[in-house]
């Protein structure tokens, strides 16, 4: 009796450890039959109907990069199998619920996870897209749609958390408020950004292409990105300088927009004057400079406006009267020959004037805008003005001031032995 109780408990565990296995077989052949039917409705989707998709969007009137729809539509693909799974887990038999709602939950978070993705490839599609307007380097966008695919981040974060702990949304987010402070300290450099990014749009304070000066950062040069946190500027040197997008708020630079709009660039250069060859014309320095034809006018003029002031003011005393100058004449002479100048703009400031006489001379300074604002034809205006007035000074019996050199030295030393 006792042998056969023995023999029918041993009948029994073997039963019961066959059928256990039998489960575990059944739910491990479920599971890999899910996991197949799941990878086939992905191949489908992927070879197939986004094949099919980027076809109909070739044909579409309207022109999109297929890459960006592509890259959005295959994300999306990745949906079809996590559904599949999502919906078909419950229905592995003997499958344990906790391991089920699980699988399930994880599916749910990968789900939320492609959507975001897609998401995110959608703004940026739309960003590639408005950069094609005429007007995009105007008004750039990228800074928004950095923001707009931060929140979409953060709203996936948040579901993917409440699907993997099986809570409510509103449950996770009513806990947020006490992290309200941490929340600040950890986003402080973003929301900084986000203001300052809405402050440049809105007040148009730079464009993509604006030639901008920071020399705080060593930025000079062109802008060639403007994004969320940092703004690119290519130096003239071809080095890269990254301005964090809140100090362009928070500090000053210079804009040269203004300049590059207006068609002119100013030139603004002086000529030392030796205030030791300034003085009156006599009648051989009033015939040297009657010869230009520039001052014609102006000696016409001003000899008249002089004969009649010093009859009036000045009769039978020449030292109490008013006489031509070198100087005087010769900035006159500067100022007619660039309003005559085919690259001087007209419509623009232009002025020839004295500055404050120092140590160093009298510095004699021309105001005027160039017609280019291309740098090299810029340069090449200014400096064939000021050879042209360097070198006709002389005439004028006037000299440029400039510290001695060695060989300055050397003649006043060789003229002191002699």
């Amino acid at each position: 009796m006792i042998s056969q109780l023995y023999i029918a408990s041993d009948s029994l565990q073997i039963l019961t450890r066959g059928y256990v296995e039998n489960v575990w077989l059944q739910a491990v052949t479920g599971l890999l039959l899910l996991g197949a039917f799941a990878w086939a409705a992905n191949w489908v989707a992927k070879r197939i109907v986004l094949t099919l998709l980027l076809r109909l969007i070739d044909h579409l009137p309207f022109r999109v990069e297929a890459a960006h729809i592509g890259a959005v539509v295959a994300r999306l693909s990745n949906i079809v199998p996590a559904l599949i799974i999502q919906s078909g887990v419950a229905a592995v038999p003997h499958l344990p619920v906790r391991l089920a709602g699980f699988i399930a939950s994880l599916s749910t978070a990968f789900i939320i996870l492609t959507l975001a993705i897609a998401l995110s490839g959608l703004l940026t599609l739309g960003n590639d897209l408005y950069q094609r307007r005429p007007d995009a380097a105007n008004r750039p966008i990228k800074g928004y749609v950095q923001v707009a695919k931060l929140l979409v981040y953060g709203a996936a974060s948040i579901l993917m958390i409440a699907a993997l702990m099986d809570q409510s949304p509103l449950l996770l987010l009513s806990g947020l408020g006490a992290m309200a402070a941490v929340l600040m300290l950890v986003f402080k450099d973003t929301i900084l950004s986000l203001v300052a990014s809405v402050q440049i749009g809105s007040n148009d304070m730079i464009r993509v292409g604006d030639w901008i000066e920071m020399p705080q950062l060593d930025a000079n040069g062109d802008v060639i990105d403007i994004a969320l946190h940092t703004v690119k500027v290519q130096n003239f040197d071809r080095t890269i300088t990254t301005i964090p997008t809140h100090r362009l708020i928070s500090e000053s630079f210079r804009n040269w927009r203004g300049m590059q709009e207006s068609g002119g660039r100013r030139i603004m250069r002086a000529l030392v004057i030796d205030q030791n060859s300034v003085g009156f014309l006599d009648e051989t320095g009033l015939a040297a400079v009657a010869r230009f034809g520039l001052l014609r006018t102006y000696l016409h003029d001003k000899q008249d406006d002089l004969s009649r002031w010093n009859g009036d003011h000045a009769a039978g005393n020449r030292l109490d009267g008013r006489r031509l100058t070198n100087i005087g004449t010769f900035r006159a002479y500067v100022l007619a020959y660039l309003r005559a100048h085919p690259n001087i703009r007209a419509d623009q400031t232009l002025l020839v004037r004295q500055l404050a006489p120092s140590e160093l001379g009298l510095p004699l300074e021309i105001y005027a805008f160039a017609n280019s604002i291309v740098w090299a034809e810029y340069e090449g205006i200014q400096a064939d003005i000021f050879d042209h007035l360097i070198a006709i000074l002389p005439e004028f019996g006037l000299r440029l001031f400039q510290r001695p050199a060695g060989s300055d030295l050397g003649q006043l030393m060789s003229g002191t032995r002699i």
